[in-house]
Formats: structure tokens, sequence, C-alpha cells
């Protein structure tokens, strides 16, 4: 396939396609891994049951084929994986949007339960970020539940991804270990890949903020019992918190991981319905919410 950068005057400079290439093997190295794009059947089907056996779907429902694996990536899409000595540590998978491969959807990315805690997931973001960039991409979008805390800590503030639309019940039911049986709203976020808060993120420079100081309304808290607590919004900047952990949450007490569903989707759905923006996420576990129009 012919890259666009050859057709037309590139958007995207070579310093930036550099440097995001260097800060990608940069990280590879620090997480001890080999990151490369997967072609090959056998890849392939490594990374489809890879992300099976971390979803833990139910029979029948892998959250991708390997056939499905191989016509996206014969059709030039974005399929890569993590090896450490030959071992499959994890993967992430996407494809182009509409139209002309103006932008990369990232649709799936997971980590093994052997490779968690080495960097290998941010790893995986960097190299598909040097690979969208490689190709005159200069914007990844992708869902994430916002009510998994460590994600949004991770897409917001380790990546400088900004949120930009809330969709609720996004996939329908999933059945899987993650998901449990409710409703699967995400937060669709935008990577500009060149801004320079994605630049000073990608070497390790998070978008910090520190909710508390900012004397901002507390719109959705987490009451004593650990379910949600709606509050006020009446002020220009609201926070919007999510349970330290929904996973848990789902398994032991089903009833209260639904309360927080819905309330998260009346609280800040309705904030980002009402054109309020997502500033960031605060490691302690807020969604900073500016209702003030840019």
């Amino acid at each position: 396939m012919t890259n666009l950068a050859t057709n037309a005057e590139s958007l995207v400079s070579a310093e930036v396609r550099d440097e995001a290439v260097a800060a990608a093997r940069a990280a590879a190295v620090a997480s001890g891994v080999e990151i490369r794009e997967l072609t090959e059947i056998a890849d392939l089907a490594a990374v489809a049951g890879l992300f099976e056996s971390i979803w833990r779907s139910a029979p029948g429902a892998r959250p991708v084929s390997t056939e499905l694996l191989r016509a996206m990536s014969a059709a030039g899409n974005y399929v890569a994986g993590a090896f450490d000595n030959g071992e499959l540590l994890g993967a992430c998978f996407g494809f182009f949007g509409n139209p002309g491969k103006a932008s990369l959807h990232s649709h799936i990315a997971g980590v093994a339960e052997a490779g968690v805690g080495r960097g290998i997931g941010h790893a995986l973001k960097l190299h598909q970020r040097g690979w969208a960039l490689l190709q005159d991409v200069s914007v990844i979008t992708w869902t994430f539940d916002p009510l998994v805390r460590r994600n949004a800590y991770f897409n917001l503030g380790k990546l400088g991804a900004r949120p930009i639309g809330y969709l609720p019940d996004f996939y329908g039911p999933m059945e899987d270990s993650i998901n449990g049986s409710g409703d699967t709203d995400r937060l669709m976020v935008g990577w500009d890949l060149i801004s320079p808060e994605v630049r000073a993120a990608t070497f390790g420079e998070p978008v910090l903020i520190d909710a508390v100081a900012l004397g901002a309304a507390k719109a959705l808290s987490v009451d004593s019992d650990g379910g949600p607590s709606i509050g006020s919004a009446d002020t220009p900047t609201v926070l919007v918190a999510v349970p330290s952990d929904i996973e848990r949450l789902r398994r032991t007490d089903p009833g209260r991981g639904s309360a927080w569903r819905v309330a998260l989707r009346e609280v800040l759905g309705g904030l980002m319905a009402d054109n309020a923006r997502v500033a960031g996420f605060d490691r302690a576990g807020w969604y900073v919410i500016s209702k003030e129009q840019s």
C-alpha cells in the first residue's frame, strides 16, 4: 500500500515523525519487549487468543477473530504485538476511519497478566502513535469504560487524550469478565498526536491536575458505603468521581455497580451533552469538567 505522504505534502513534519519513532523504541526497551507490526496467520491467531484470555468472553464471543485481523492487516490497518523472548505479552489493533485515512480508530488493546506493571500498554500506544504518524495520520480515537479509574488516568493523564463524546451502551451486551452483563457506556477520546500536550506526555510529562485544589463543586462523589452520591454542579469547574475498582464492585455488589453506571451516565454524560469539556482526570479518581465555553 502506498503511503499517503508520498502522494501529497505531508501533514506531519519529519522531525515529529522521527521523534515519535524514537520515543516508541525507548518505551519498548524500557518495558523489555520488542514491538512489531503483525501480518502472519500464526501471529494474528496468537493475538486473537491473547485478547480472549484477557477478556474471558462467553463461548463463541471472542473480542476479535483471526480472520478479521488477517483481513484488516491485509488492507493496511494496524495490528501490533509486544514480545519478550518470543512470548506475546500485549497487542493492539486499530483500523482507519473515513475519509481517506484521516484518522485511525484503535479498537482493542490488552496486556497479558504476565506483562502487567511493565509499561507494555504505554509502549504499545507509543508504537501505534509512531506508526500512525508515518502514515501521515495525526489523530487516533478509541473508547474506554469511563468507570474504570486506572484507564481514565492512563488515557487522559499519561497519554494526553481528550474525551469527545459520551456513548451510552455503545457495544450492547458483551458478557465477559471485564464488562459484566450491564450496559457498555463508553467515552470516545481523540488523541491529537502532534499537540504540545501529547508530545510532552510522550516524553514522561503526564497531564497532571490536582482536583481538590480547584475548589470545584463535586457533582458526583463516592459515599460512605462506596455507592454514588450526586451533588452540586453550580461552579464553572466541577468534579465527577468514579469508584476505586469498578470491576471488583461488579463482581461483589452488582447492584451498586449498576448504580454507578446510571449515576455517571446522568452526571458526566449530562454535562458533556450540555457542551461541558473534560479537562482531565485527577489520579485520585476525579474527572475535572469545565463548563466554560472555549
